[in-house]
């Protein structure tokens, strides 16, 4: 604890502590190793951002001299302070808060998408609430299902207004209010218009802060078994690198356990003709990002130029700031164009028709599902990809179809399209698109082979970060954020002409993708995210080729398909515009 602060003593649970009079009576009891349950409370430490509006009351606590109980979340302790969470008073109101709550709540705990995930449900149980006492009138608003990504259910929203936080102090982005008073009280966009309708950019934070299946995303599964079981159709699926270091959550390992080949294997154990890595997609993508920046560098054309492999960052400039729609790479997502390149030229080198191959993407982000869906991502009016499913979407189907994945030998991916590189790894992580550039740009640029291929300067976990990375005589000067509201910062310089940066890198989820919106939760603990990319690198560290432009198979499909990269045909099939949307 910080010493320049003033201390006070209090009790809590007959317990003496000194602690900064500035802080709750949560976060001292934090300190002493008391557990007091929370619902509507959120402390995003990395974010430093925390959601106190104590709308829940599960946290209420008895404080001597006081008549009434108050709620420890927001609360601040006093010299003296003598503080019961154990007392009969303080549970017997924290059992009544959520009785009250599941009096208004759906009982359809079994089919429910947040079963066995759900706080509410997980409060119930371990203050051993058996039955709803005040059975009665409830919300009967109907689902929000209306947008290819989000499925919002105001009639399980508890009011906790943790998503409204994230949306729009975390994010910035203003979609989501309170609407309505009291009993039919829940969060929404304004005048409750449908989620497609509003300036919505999918990027399924709101749906990771959620405790209850208010807010969840759609749910493909029914749709990939359907198309595996199709005998007319050749299914291949492609999974993002952050997937492989998070997924093993799901299955009780350690975050950050890397997990590849037992993830390779339970793919095939469930069917598919394919089994690929976005990593390679990423590595196309490097080839043509890459390119491009030297040829706007060498060209005086536009700078910075920001990567778009994120959908849900370039819907936020599409809606946010459509003035600067010149500015991010033109170049397609990584799955997109390995979506791309598996309907032709892997389908032309296997013989199969491509109205018969169904590219599935396992995605760590829920807007990849609605980025999928949009037109300039298509090719002759079909679909690149066609199902995308989350990370906790693909744990469910390997649980369903009885696989005991830590129990799973290791496998490779298929080839061809299988060979990949350490760069196309940290795609998975915030720093990591701009890092995997460089190493591409920097021997492109010089000539030279780049020895040291780490750049420590673009590492990290912060919303912002900036560097200058030496290259020949030149000076690249990069900006990365991560998280929409840093996004925006560097947004508005670059509108104000303040922005003194050549690249930037933007990734809407705190973190980069391996904190994305469709990842395993991890209920605001950052240190689950920090393992999960520290694995990250230790994968790039062990892969036998670390730049994107020395890898064979992308060398190979250029020679056989593709030309030159930026070129004629490269630019048909792997690039895409973007357009102005209104902003709601």
């Amino acid at each position: 604890m910080s010493e320049n602060k003033e201390m006070v003593k209090i009790k809590i649970n007959d317990q003496e502590l000194t602690v900064p009079e500035s802080i709750t009576i949560l976060e001292a009891a934090q300190e002493a190793g008391v557990r007091i349950p929370t619902l509507c409370h959120l402390d995003l430490h990395d974010l430093k951002m925390v959601n106190q509006t104590a709308s829940c009351r599960v946290c209420m606590v008895e404080t001597l001299g006081r008549n009434t109980l108050v709620p420890a979340c927001v609360t601040k302790v006093t010299e003296g302070m003598e503080i019961r969470t154990d007392s009969v008073r303080a549970i017997k109101a924290r059992r009544m808060a959520v009785e009250l709550l599941l009096s208004n709540h759906p009982n359809e705990c079994f089919t429910c998408p947040k079963n066995l995930e759900c706080e509410l449900q997980s409060l119930a149980a371990e203050l051993g609430v058996r039955e709803i006492k005040w059975e009665g009138e409830r919300m009967n608003y109907p689902k929000d299902l209306s947008s290819n990504a989000i499925v919002k259910d105001a009639n399980k929203c508890i009011y906790c207004r943790r998503c409204e936080t994230m949306c729009n102090e975390v994010q910035t982005c203003g979609i989501l209010s309170g609407i309505g008073r009291g009993f039919e009280a829940f969060v929404g966009p304004a005048f409750n218009i449908p989620m497609v309708e509003s300036s919505c950019t999918y990027c399924g934070q709101c749906v990771a802060v959620c405790p209850t299946a208010a807010l969840t995303e759609v749910n493909h599964t029914a749709k990939v078994w359907e198309a595996i079981h199709d005998p007319d159709k050749h299914v291949v699926v492609q999974t993002a690198p952050a997937i492989r270091v998070a997924i093993g959550e799901i299955f009780g390992m350690e975050p950050g356990t890397i997990v590849t080949g037992k993830l390779v294997t339970a793919l095939k154990r469930m069917g598919f003709d394919g089994v690929f890595d976005t990593d390679f997609g990423a590595d196309l993508t490097i080839m043509e990002e890459a390119k491009e920046l030297i040829y706007r560098m060498e060209n005086g054309k536009t700078l910075p130029m920001l990567t778009s492999c994120c959908p849900a960052w370039v819907k936020f400039i599409e809606h946010q700031f459509p003035e600067l729609l010149e500015v991010p790479s033109t170049c397609k997502s990584p799955h997109i164009m390995f979506g791309t390149i598996a309907k032709t030229y892997y389908a032309e080198k296997n013989g199969i028709d491509p109205n018969n191959v169904v590219v599935v993407s396992v995605m760590p982000c829920i807007a990849k599902k609605a980025e999928a869906k949009r037109p300039e991502l298509t090719k002759d009016e079909h679909n690149n990809v066609d199902i995308v499913v989350t990370t906790r979407e693909l744990g469910d189907m390997i649980k369903e179809a009885g696989i005991e994945f830590e129990n799973l030998p290791d496998s490779e991916y298929d080839r061809p399209l299988g060979e990949t590189t350490g760069a196309s790894v940290i795609f998975g992580t915030t720093g990591g698109v701009i890092e995997a550039a460089v190493r591409t740009v920097y021997e492109w640029i010089t000539g030279e082979e780049l020895k040291e291929v780490e750049f420590s300067e673009l590492r990290g976990i912060d919303g912002l970060r900036e560097a200058t990375v030496d290259i020949g005589d030149r000076k690249l000067r990069i900006g990365i954020a991560n998280g929409l509201g840093n996004a925006r910062i560097l947004l508005e310089q670059i509108r104000e002409n303040k922005s003194r940066y050549d690249a930037i890198e933007i990734m809407a989820c705190p973190g980069g993708c391996i904190g994305g919106g469709g990842q395993p939760y991890h209920h605001g603990n950052d240190e689950i995210v920090k393992k999960r990319q520290e694995a990250i690198y230790r994968e790039d560290r062990r892969k036998k080729i670390r730049k994107s432009h020395e890898n064979p198979e992308i060398l190979k499909l250029y020679e056989e398909y593709l030309g030159e990269p930026f070129g004629e045909k490269a630019h048909e099939l792997l690039h895409t515009h973007y357009e102005e949307r209104e902003r709601i």
